[in-house]
């Protein structure tokens, strides 16, 4: 094992399991929002269950409707909702849901605190860092300890309150009302309830 794995393995033993579910769940809509899902993600996907409450249900939603899509129709519909001719449905960006518009403030906010933590846009990504599929991973970086060591509860608050809580719980209801979405509406659901489970807990930590 070199290094680098033991380290990363070392900083994954000293994440509570709650934190590493946490980092699991944003990875994984992460993932979602950054392309349209091959077989493998669809597969992974039918695979997942929930309990009975609302994150366990939009899950349970999710892993249902995965079993019936395909990799095509996944394609046609994130296009649709992403892409489109000229723009997609929907724009994922923290600065047009801030502001209106693209490439605003909200993106020169964010490309300082990421330099201020480590934190590089990927090679052969050209997508403006504000997209939702960048904060979800940023989420799950921080709390996994991909930037150094695991970020504070503080520091994961400092991030979330200023770049993710303001406004990716829009773009999830956003998501999951879409006339295009189908396999991306119980995404949407999932992304939403999961906002206000870590809204609430980041709102908690500070009582």
């Amino acid at each position: 094992m070199s290094e680098t794995a033991m380290e990363q393995a070392n900083v994954s033993q000293t994440i509570a399991e709650e934190d590493r579910l946490r980092a699991d769940l944003y990875d994984f809509l992460g993932v979602l929002l950054a392309g349209p899902p091959d077989q493998a993600l669809l597969d992974k996907t039918k695979t997942l269950s929930g309990d009975d409450g609302e994150l366990g249900t939009a899950i349970g939603a999710l892993s249902r409707i995965a079993k019936h899509t395909k990799p095509p129709a996944a394609e046609r519909e994130f296009n649709a909702l992403f892409i489109g001719l000229g723009r997609g449905e929907l724009l994922p960006y923290a600065s047009y849901y801030l502001t209106g518009f693209l490439n605003e403030k909200p993106l020169a906010v964010l490309r300082r605190d990421m330099a201020a933590r480590g934190m590089t846009r990927a090679e052969n990504v050209y997508e403006p860092e504000d997209n939702i599929a960048s904060c979800m991973e940023m989420m799950a970086g921080l709390i996994r300890g991909r930037f150094g060591k695991p970020a504070s509860l503080a520091d994961q608050k400092t991030f979330f309150n200023k770049h993710v809580g303001p406004w990716a719980g829009h773009f999830f209801t956003d998501l999951e009302a879409a006339k295009n979405s189908v396999f991306y509406a119980p995404v949407g659901a999932v992304g939403r309830v999961f906002m206000d489970i870590e809204a609430e807990g980041f709102r908690m930590s500070a009582e």
